[in-house]
């Protein structure tokens, strides 16, 4: 899943882009307050993870304006360990959850899913479909109670399928939620994808819906 990382220390945020690179996730980094409003407000991602401490504009003032705008990512605040006044306005201004510094890896991550589940409607971490089991955390698919070995991008696609049945995703949707910056996109990427996923878990699973996308297939 694609996910905005808000953050100006260098050194706290290249080890989280690439920390949760490797647990999984699409990382596109900024270094202040304007560009995070910015991506926000121009791209589609899954969460944000959001310094309150951000130069050029204040990461409150992020969220405050995100929020009156519409913005409905979920948003997770980073502060400080002693900074109990800035969580609680943090959480009044649109904040939907917060870590405190410094940052355990594993419990970022978990938070992030949870966020990502909840604005999904999804109550499980597990999701289930046509005998299809996802387990995001472990980042491992069972079809009928077998493994079954996908690469990245073919997860991440199911991954988003699966958080979303019943609503079709077009190719360019699909694509954002793939991809992070820098990341080339081959024209036929998403459709090699697909016909890689129905070959190893069948063709009923994921639905073309003809000239707008796809979905999962009824269970």
């Amino acid at each position: 899943m694609r996910i905005l990382l808000a953050e100006d220390d260098p050194l706290l945020g290249d080890g989280l882009r690439t920390g949760l690179r490797q647990l999984g996730f699409q990382v596109d980094w900024v270094r202040d307050g304007a560009a995070a409003l910015r991506e926000l407000q121009t791209e589609s991602y899954a969460a944000a993870v959001l310094d309150l401490g951000l130069p050029r504009l204040d990461g409150l003032d992020v969220l405050l304006r995100a929020r009156s705008s519409g913005i409905t990512t979920p948003i997770l605040a980073l502060t400080a360990r002693d900074a109990l006044p800035q969580r609680v306005r943090g959480l009044d201004a649109g904040a939907d959850d917060y870590v405190v510094k410094p940052i355990d890896l594993t419990e970022l991550a978990a938070r992030l899913r949870a966020l990502v589940r909840r604005s999904h409607g999804q109550p499980r971490e597990q999701l289930q479909a046509q005998g299809v089991v996802l387990d995001p955390a472990a980042r491992t698919v069972h079809k009928d109670g077998e493994a079954v070995t996908l690469s990245t991008r073919e997860f991440d696609l199911l991954h988003a399928l699966m958080l979303n049945p019943g609503r079709v995703l077009t190719r360019d949707q699909l694509e954002q939620r793939l991809y992070a910056w820098g990341r080339e996109v081959e024209s036929n990427a998403v459709e090699v994808h697909i016909h890689h996923l129905r070959r190893k878990l069948g063709n009923t699973l994921i639905v073309t819906v003809r000239g707008v996308g796809y979905t999962l297939g009824a269970s």
